[in-house]
């Protein structure tokens, strides 16, 4: 025995427990409990850091579009490399490997403002990258793992609807103590790297190991009975880095915005989120993947054109800061993605598909941000038609998505053949 508090006895030999026998614990120490702190930890070191992010390299290092870009580009590798995880999970137990992730990227947020130069900030970036991609890999290997299919759509709109909250209260930190205790960026930073990663700490601690009832495989796969899946994630990756590079940064760089400004756009779109969220996973229950997704992508169309129509017709400031609301909220809905795979998929292959997904999602986004930089410094309305056309194609690609998707039914096609892809 190491220690004893509130009645709760910590030895080592309990820390290995089944789901099953997991629901017997008191709610606090629940898997799925687990899964809603992770979901509000992330957020507070991810999203402060996106949020002054742009003031940051603009006010400090002196980016321009080139720069901006050739960041993200940077911070996107590890998404790419997001494959190593099948092999970290060898020696690492998933929950193990997600935790020290989700320290990495507390400390390596936390350090963000002590390296004021291109250099410096593409490193420290790296390090927060590794950190994110890879906690985001296993949290998504481990939320499919753990939630059954008749649960998950709700619950994953309540864990999203929980990260929107905690990053609501970091942005609310900001918005209310940036300009009135005149806060300077190491100081943010630090504080929420900090908490984190102290968070993760606890989560170590104070949780069990918990053992999912399928072993999961454990090397590099690719089935061809998933290409829809593959390709639903290549083109979300590469529309979704043009919103996440250059629909904030253009709110800086064109309208202006100062750091509490843009944050408190941030507090809108999060408290927008907080209340949609939970009606997503409704709506993926009722509707099903194929329409859902559907009307997310249709939805995307429009808003990126509206994006262009800001260079291209001098369209104001209101709007843009409407569509950047609205970008969010369809974002949200990408959360029928993953139901649509733990349909379809074998329940072995969660964790290495999860990594190789987060490595197919990534591969526009290595040298897509740094391209349209460039691109963004000749014409910043192509960039936003660029999108347009990528969320085109998802729809297309929606279209192929079964109204009841399951193993044997991944495709629309599969009506049309009795050919089934044998377990490769």
């Amino acid at each position: 025995m190491l220690f004893k508090w509130a009645g709760w006895t910590y030895s080592p030999s309990m820390r290995f427990i089944s789901l099953s026998d997991a629901q017997a614990l008191p709610v606090w120490r629940r898997p799925v409990t687990l899964l809603f702190v992770m979901a509000a930890a992330m957020p507070i070191a991810f999203a402060t850091w996106s949020a002054l992010l742009n003031n940051f390299v603009v006010e400090v290092a002196r980016f321009d579009g080139a720069d901006i870009g050739l960041l993200h580009s940077v911070r996107e590798i590890p998404g790419f490399l997001a494959i190593g995880v099948i092999a970290l999970i060898r020696v690492v137990r998933e929950q193990v490997l997600g935790l020290i992730s989700l320290m990495l990227l507390g400390v390596a947020t936390a350090l963000t403002a002590w390296f004021p130069s291109l250099g410096g900030i593409l490193t420290i970036t790296m390090l927060s990258s590794i950190g994110f991609h890879y906690f985001e890999t296993v949290n998504q290997s481990l939320q499919l793992q753990w939630l059954d299919k008749e649960r998950a759509p709700r619950m994953l709109g309540w864990m999203l609807a929980t990260g929107s909250a905690a990053t609501l209260v970091a942005y609310g930190v900001i918005v209310t103590t940036w300009r009135v205790f005149e806060l300077d960026y190491n100081t943010v930073y630090m504080t929420a790297g900090l908490i984190t990663a102290l968070i993760a700490v606890i989560c170590m601690v104070f949780f069990h190991q918990f053992e999912s009832p399928t072993p999961q495989v454990k090397k590099f796969v690719l089935r061809r009975r998933y290409w829809l899946y593959y390709a639903l994630q290549f083109m979300a990756g590469a529309r979704r880095q043009i919103f996440v590079v250059f629909a904030s940064f253009m709110m800086v760089e064109r309208f202006g915005f100062d750091v509490h400004e843009v944050t408190s756009l941030f507090l809108i779109t999060l408290a927008t989120n907080m209340a949609a969220a939970p009606l997503f996973g409704r709506a993926v229950t009722r509707f099903g993947e194929r329409r859902v997704l559907l009307f997310e992508y249709s939805g995307l169309v429009v808003i990126f054109l509206a994006y262009g129509g800001i260079y291209m017709f001098g369209w104001g400031v209101a709007l843009a800061a409407t569509l950047y609301v609205l970008d969010h909220i369809f974002f949200g809905l990408a959360l029928a993605l993953k139901t649509y795979f733990q349909k379809i998929g074998d329940p072995a292959d969660m964790a290495s598909t999860a990594a190789v997904a987060f490595t197919i999602n990534h591969i526009a986004a290595v040298f897509l941000p740094a391209l349209l930089g460039y691109l963004w410094l000749q014409s910043p309305g192509s960039v936003f038609g660029l999108a347009a056309a990528m969320a085109s194609v998802s729809v297309c690609l929606a279209l192929l998505i079964p109204r009841h998707p399951r193993p044997g039914n991944e495709t629309v096609f599969a009506r049309f053949s009795a050919w089934r892809a044998p377990a490769e």
